[in-house]
């Protein structure tokens, strides 16, 4: 959408959130009606993190799900992990993924028909930023957060912390009026902090694991107090740069424009200024 000086909101932008309060605030808004997960994905995320696990356990539980099987299958035998020797089962396929390489994988298989699921105007014209926005949100938070913790917990936060978003703009394609126009900073300040209550909701029923749901509540609480943990620092920041490169790839702002001087996150400047580096690097524009 065009850009906006308006700071206020209006009357009209108050009876829109009026009404999305009604619908997603607190525990009104029904979590089950956001698409599945498999069913063995929460077992699959602590038997990958396990020092127990291997290739047969870790193949049997995948085998559970068809869909799951098929996007193993196709992943492996794609030309990153091409080999000499044709992949002949799903436990070959598994051990040649590796634990990394399948957590990213399953995370991606996940999150991306979540976040690109659309429904009207608004929801077909966010899909893919919010898929662009997650990966490259996983990749900061994963940098920022090493040696912090567990990589993938930090790649898991930065990949689902917009789910929530994903969730408000398909009730406000269905309940925003044509006429509701260019929205005002006010009005995408409460619009954000529920979409991000509404993450939070969405993580706790995926039972996502106890450091990504703590630094997502971090987020969400930042209006009140800074962020304690190392993983709810490195989102908050990752998520700030993942916007920056978001809004220069898409002729916005300047493609140099560095990362704000007044963050809330706790991160020392020259860590967060690699990081962006970092995001450029990986992430360079089509």
């Amino acid at each position: 959408m065009p850009g906006s000086d308006v700071v206020d909101s209006r009357p009209q932008e108050q009876v829109m959130l009026r009404r999305l309060d009604e619908l997603c605030g607190g525990d009104r808004f029904d979590i089950s009606t956001l698409p599945r997960l498999p069913e063995v994905l929460p077992q699959l995320l602590r038997l990958l993190k396990s020092e127990n696990s291997d290739g047969t356990k870790v193949a049997k539980l995948i085998g559970r799900d068809p869909v799951l099987v098929g996007e193993v299958m196709r992943v492996s035998r794609s030309a990153h992990y091409r080999t000499a020797r044709p992949i002949s089962s799903l436990q070959h396929a598994v051990v040649l993924l590796g634990h990394d390489g399948l957590r990213q994988m399953v995370t991606q298989h996940v999150m991306k028909p979540i976040l690109q699921a659309s429904a009207g105007m608004l929801g077909h014209a966010a899909g893919q930023r919010l898929w662009d926005h997650a990966e490259r949100c996983a990749h900061a938070c994963m940098y920022l957060a090493k040696g912090q913790g567990d990589p993938f917990e930090a790649y898991l936060a930065g990949v689902v912390c917009n789910a929530g978003v994903g969730a408000m703009i398909r009730v406000l394609d269905q309940e925003a009026p044509p006429t509701l126009g260019v929205f005002s900073r006010a009005f995408l300040s409460n619009y954000v902090y529920l979409a991000n209550h509404l993450s939070l909701r969405a993580a706790r029923h995926w039972e996502l694991p106890p450091n990504v749901i703590e630094a997502l509540r971090e987020r969400l609480e930042v209006r009140a107090r800074a962020p304690v943990t190392e993983l709810g620092n490195a989102l908050l920041a990752a998520d700030h740069l993942s916007m920056i490169q978001m809004l220069a790839d898409n002729h916005v702002i300047d493609r140099a424009t560095p990362p704000a001087q007044s963050r809330a996150d706790r991160l020392p400047d020259v860590l967060v200024e690699r990081a962006q580096q970092e995001l450029r690097r990986a992430f360079r524009p089509q």
